[in-house]
């Protein structure tokens, strides 16, 4: 897995396409946390969940069902503000779910691990992307070694630095936008 904070700095960076004007601070905090939750089964490691199991590392809870349940939740609860089944309703469940399933396509680019169960629970086939550039992350304390050096070396060029990228194109082009419509 890429690590849990560039799971987080892709999903803020695709946040800037989607927020076009103001949005609420709760809107960048749950952005951020919904890219990271899918990690949380790694707790089934502590009560014997072996890694192939759907309830395990890169199952379940990185599937396209969960990230859609988990965009839904948390427009449901979280903004509560927005008129239920309504287009802009609608739209921030999209985009929970973007940013929810974005932590399984980044796994998906990595080049370790059993790959990710997109359609759990339909189907507990695990899959990887062609192209895997990301160098996997250790798990847990791992990450503060010598080796986590080096994957987060690999995270800054294909996640950090096009993340950066992106931002600064969103930026521009609303500023080219923003100079038009002055003009």
């Amino acid at each position: 897995m890429p690590t849990i904070f560039s799971h987080a700095v892709a999903a803020v960076a695709v946040g800037t396409t989607y927020a076009r004007r103001s949005v609420p601070f709760k809107f960048w905090v749950w952005t951020a946390l919904c890219a990271m939750l899918p990690d949380v089964d790694v707790i089934g490691f502590a009560f014997g969940i072996s890694y192939g199991d759907m309830l395990s590392h890169r199952g379940l809870t990185h599937s396209l069902t969960f990230a859609f349940v988990v965009g839904f939740a948390v427009v449901s609860l979280a903004f509560r503000e927005v008129e239920t089944f309504t287009r802009r309703w609608w739209s921030l469940v999209a985009f929970f779910f973007v940013v929810t399933a974005s932590h399984g396509a980044l796994d998906a680019l990595t080049d370790g691990g059993l790959g990710v169960a997109f359609f759990a629970p339909f189907s507990a086939r695990r899959y990887f992307f062609p192209w895997r550039p990301i160098e996997v992350s250790p798990i847990g304390l791992g990450f503060f070694s010598e080796r986590g050096l080096e994957v987060f070396e690999s995270e800054i060029v294909w996640v950090w630095l096009p993340s950066l990228a992106l931002v600064a194109a969103v930026w521009g082009v609303r500023k080219l936008i923003q100079l038009r419509a002055a003009s």
